[in-house]
């Protein structure tokens, strides 16, 4: 069964090279393991989500620029998450302010083509459908 994700949990990105931790803000004040709970709307560039090391996607500009500028050697520049959409697909049973609760089976898009996974839940007591 998933495991309830909340602050602390770790992720990592396709085309990131390090993991990053994810910021649950209380402003729904439901925890889960003395944590605040995650849910899909968690999904906020370097509020929820912070940098992963270094990008590797050439559909990012900055890599695609760098890359060209070393004369075409792939070049890795500084991750700036760039998400858009909510985390998919959520849990379907549980609510947390009337979003589905995030679990570790869930996934989110960068818009550079990375898909950013959840690697540590930040709990390992609590399961959601």
């Amino acid at each position: 069964m998933p495991q309830q994700v909340c602050m602390g949990a770790m992720m990592t990105c396709s085309f990131g090279v390090a993991p990053s931790s994810l910021v649950v803000l209380p402003e729904n004040r439901v925890l889960t393991s003395n944590m605040p709970a995650a849910t899909i709307m968690d999904n906020k560039p370097m509020v929820n989500i912070l940098p992963f090391g270094m990008c590797s996607s050439v559909t990012n500009p900055a890599v695609a620029a760098a890359t060209t500028a070393a004369q075409g050697v792939l070049t890795p520049v500084p991750c700036i998450p760039a998400t858009v959409a909510p985390w998919a697909p959520g849990s379907p049973t549980v609510m947390i302010g009337n979003m589905p609760a995030l679990n570790n089976t869930c996934s989110l898009n960068c818009v550079w083509g990375g898909q950013i996974t959840i690697s540590k839940a930040g709990q390992a007591t609590h399961d959601v459908a």
